[in-house]
């Protein structure tokens, strides 16, 4: 039976409370419960605060998940052990279990620049031979989105993937949440260059100490200026 969650605000806005969402989500998807899961960082709390938009986005998705360390050292402040969830792991689990039980129904890959979507996939196909996904780049005229649009709604595929960045992907996916009102949808960032090889992920020991976003400001030093806003969360975290 499909059991909402229980949440707890972050800077206003809500975090859903769970030790396993890919199993959730999965009793979702049994149910045909559609689920638009967001991944909460620090930066995109901080976001919210300044656009109205996307603060919106958050408060109406069914499924907030602490992605950011922020997140979860905020929760912890209140005494809430919550335990981080960052989106790729969450995708990758929902991935791996969902084939085990269902492997001929189509999986979506949506986003990111020519040719790394479908290495993605490969990545996919070749853990889980038999797996079924779809795949189409985020740079589409405004042709190829419609019938790409067209494919996702004759497909009906029950787990959307989608690597347009924040905010974007977040509202591609409330905008196009009818064309399969019962899939779950997942703004997933950069999983895809993960997955086709074309960044690495942070070492384990950064992402056990909650450093990730310091191995990624080395990979793309050009966020210094976004990663500003960490600080400014830290102590909103304090006086909050």
């Amino acid at each position: 039976m499909f059991t909402p969650l229980n949440t707890f605000p972050v800077l206003g806005l809500p975090v859903h409370l769970n030790d396993n969402y890919s199993d959730w989500l999965l009793n979702c998807i049994e149910h045909n419960q559609g689920v638009h899961v967001v991944t909460l960082n620090a930066e995109m709390a901080m976001l919210a605060q300044q656009e109205s938009e996307v603060a919106q986005v958050i408060q109406t998705a069914e499924l907030v998940i602490p992605d950011g360390a922020g997140v979860v050292i905020y929760l912890r402040f209140r005494g809430k052990q919550q335990q981080r969830c960052p989106g790729i792991e969450l995708a990758q689990s929902l991935l791996e279990k969902f084939a085990s039980v269902s492997p001929s129904s189509p999986i979506v890959f949506y986003g990111g620049k020519p040719g790394v979507t479908e290495d993605a996939a490969n990545y996919w196909r070749a853990k889980i031979p038999g797996i079924s996904i779809l795949t189409s780049h985020g740079y589409l005229s405004p042709e190829e989105q419609e019938t790409w649009k067209q494919t996702l709604k004759t497909q009906q595929p029950p787990i959307i993937l989608v690597g347009l960045g924040v905010p974007r992907q977040e509202y591609w996916i409330r905008e196009n949440r009818y064309l399969c009102p019962q899939a779950i949808w997942i703004g997933v960032g950069g999983s895809f260059d993960i997955w086709s090889g074309t960044k690495n992920r942070a070492p384990r020991w950064l992402r056990e100490n909650n450093l990730e976003w310091l191995y990624r400001l080395y990979q793309e030093p050009w966020r210094w200026r976004r990663m500003l806003v960490l600080p400014q969360f830290l102590i909103k975290a304090l006086l909050s």
